[in-house]
């Protein structure tokens, strides 16, 4: 079967800019209701990579997200949320976007063209055999992203991807790929919405389950979280709190604060 860009094709609805806002909401409410579903039929995929990941991780890998656009965004999102969330260093996750930097912010043109700077970017930070290398595209088809994954594959380096489309490129290009085929969007081709939210799905899954299976959770607590504001620091005392049965809050605070870290104080405590 030949490649077909579902994510390309036309809306299933026609001349938005007649419908009420109540309408416009309402269909693109419906639409969103499609992603989960599509996410749940890929579940076998992401444990596979969540799996591998978590191995490497373990051995001291680490782990790199690469896209353009709006797939590039969000996996920066992804790894720059584990930090603050799980407590490991920044550095562990990785997310590159072509472009650099800049395009975080504005898209940069024609960056996600090039098939050779995606691994001048891996190579920038001494990707080596102990990482895993993660390519994000909605079309499945960025050159950016193909391109430096290919590369990986030659240098014997596991690489996993994340796109929209049934038989991809990339998903050729990658040795665990995660195909979440939402369909059309509500705007034609606007791949940042029903896409856009799959992958990021997608992206929650994968760092949550390898951070568990690293031991950064216990329970159902963020124990290793860092206390960069007052409200994560509140938090912190309260989870102390409850897991040493303390009454005192302020004994609690400043147990954290001496810590630095619930799972730290809980260990001190103890």
């Amino acid at each position: 079967m030949s490649f077909q860009r579902t994510t390309e094709q036309p809306s299933h609805y026609r001349h938005l800019e007649k419908m009420s806002v109540q309408d416009i909401l309402s269909n693109i409410n419906q639409e969103d209701k499609t992603v989960p579903q599509a996410v749940e039929k890929a579940l076998p995929q992401i444990e596979n990579l969540v799996t591998v990941i978590a191995d490497k991780m373990l051995a001291g890998g680490r782990l790199f997200y690469m896209g353009a656009g709006t797939s590039g965004r969000l996996g920066i999102v992804d790894a720059s949320e584990c930090p603050p969330t799980f407590g490991v260093p920044f550095g562990l996750v990785i997310g590159l976007i072509a472009g650099g930097d800049a395009a975080i912010r504005k898209a940069v043109e024609f960056a996600e063209d090039d098939t050779q700077q995606g691994w001048k970017d891996l190579l920038a930070h001494n990707i080596s055999e102990k990482d895993v290398v993660v390519g994000i595209a909605a079309s499945g088809t960025t050159p950016y992203v193909i391109g430096a994954l290919n590369q990986c594959r030659e240098a014997g380096i596991v690489t996993g991807s994340i796109c929209c489309n049934a038989g991809a490129p990339l998903s050729a290009a990658a040795d665990y790929p995660i195909e979440v085929v939402v369909g059309p969007e509500f705007v034609t081709g606007s791949t940042r919405m029903k896409s856009g939210t799959a992958q990021k799905l997608v992206l929650n899954m994968i760092s949550t389950a390898v951070m568990i299976q690293l031991g950064r959770v216990e329970d159902n607590k963020m124990v290793n979280m860092q206390l960069t504001n007052d409200k994560l620091v509140d938090r912190g005392v309260r989870m102390l709190m409850g897991q040493l049965n303390l009454s005192d809050y302020e004994q609690a605070k400043a147990l954290l604060l001496k810590a630095g870290s619930v799972k730290k104080a809980m260990e001190d405590y103890r």
